[in-house]
C-alpha cells in the first residue's frame, strides 16, 4: 500500500481490475481499459477559489466513486500504479 499525502484538492485512486460483470459476462482487454469506479486512497484537504475562499474536499479515503476515465493520470510510485485526478472529475460517491 503506497503511503502518500494528498495536497490541494488531488485525489489518488487505487483501481481494482474488474474480471467478469455481476451477471457473469467476461469482459475483454479493451473493455477493462477504462475504469468509471475507483476507491480513494488518498484526498487533500481542499482548494482556494478564485476569492481566496477555502472550500473543503467533500470526498474521504475508502470512498468509492465514480470518475470520468478519461482524465485519470496514472502514476507509477515505488513500483506500484496509481491514479490521480481532481475532485471536480469525480461524479458522484458510490452508496
Amino acid at each position: 500500500m503506497i503511503k502518500i499525502e494528498a495536497l490541494s484538492d488531488f485525489v489518488f485512486f487505487n483501481i481494482e481490475k474488474q474480471k467478469e460483470t455481476k451477471s457473469g459476462i467476461i469482459l475483454s482487454d479493451t473493455s477493462k481499459s477504462r475504469h468509471s469506479t475507483a476507491k480513494v486512497v488518498a484526498v487533500g484537504p481542499g482548494r482556494l477559489d478564485r476569492h481566496g475562499n477555502y472550500i473543503a474536499t467533500k470526498i474521504k479515503k475508502g470512498d468509492v466513486v465514480i470518475v470520468d476515465p478519461f482524465v485519470l493520470q496514472p502514476l507509477k510510485i515505488d513500483g506500484e500504479e496509481i491514479l490521480v485526478a481532481r475532485e471536480s472529475d469525480i461524479f458522484a460517491i458510490k452508496k
